[in-house]
């Protein structure tokens, strides 16, 4: 059973996350929230295996209660995806960069949503390719963007640093093996290893690491 946490301050919005939740056989609601600081308190309460995260709440932002929920050592097996109104939401880097293991549209369709969930339960990303490099490559051609480097980052090898660039482009496993004529699962192996010696929680922060390390030209 996967245990689901909702937070946002729309009535409507929330009443309908948690109607599609209670009614898949495998969901379970762990709670809603209506601001920041109660969705952190039910996170820490709860330890839900997902929490959907709206960015614009009242108390603190999404993205505050994000970083507050990433940090907890308690709470290392919860997920955090953050709902976004526009797929060019200047917030949504902050999140990923703050540890949310992606983030959806509030247009995203219910059987999407319910896809997406599961996936990260599993320990996935929500990393669109389209939306994810456009979000992020947003942030990396700002004129103020400076590199910073990942303090490990000399702890990979040249080609576990190509894939970890491809990865920042929001290439798939599939597309990565394509791209460097490797297995499938030889690019897999790669970006676990990569994940493993940088202490990412997932490949939304790989993407991170990526642009912050001047892997990506944006």
């Amino acid at each position: 059973m996967i245990r689901v946490l909702i937070a946002d301050d729309q009535d409507l919005v929330r009443l309908g996350l948690c109607a599609l939740v209670e009614s898949e056989d495998d969901l379970a609601l762990a709670g809603e929230a209506a601001d920041g600081l109660r969705a952190v308190e039910l996170a820490r309460r709860e330890r839900p295996d997902v929490v959907l995260m709206d960015v614009r709440m009242p108390g603190i932002d999404g993205i505050e209660a994000t970083r507050r929920i990433v940090a907890d050592p308690e709470l290392t097996g919860t997920r955090v995806v953050v709902l976004t109104t526009f797929e060019l939401d200047e917030y949504v880097f902050d999140a990923l960069r703050h540890g949310a293991s992606g983030f959806l549209t509030k247009d995203t369709r219910p059987t999407e949503l319910l896809r997406a969930i599961r996936l990260v339960a599993e320990g996935e990303a929500l990393l669109s390719p389209s939306v994810t490099r456009r979000v992020v490559r947003e942030f990396a051609t700002r004129p103020s963007r400076v590199p910073r480097p990942h303090p490990r980052l000399d702890t990979l090898t040249d080609r576990e640093r190509q894939v970890v660039g491809l990865v920042g482009e929001g290439l798939n496993n599939e597309e990565i093996a394509a791209r460097l004529v490797l297995s499938p699962a030889t690019a897999r192996t790669h970006v676990s290893r990569a994940m493993g010696k940088l202490g990412a929680r997932d490949r939304a922060q790989l993407v991170v690491f990526a642009y912050q390390s001047g892997l990506v030209s944006g």
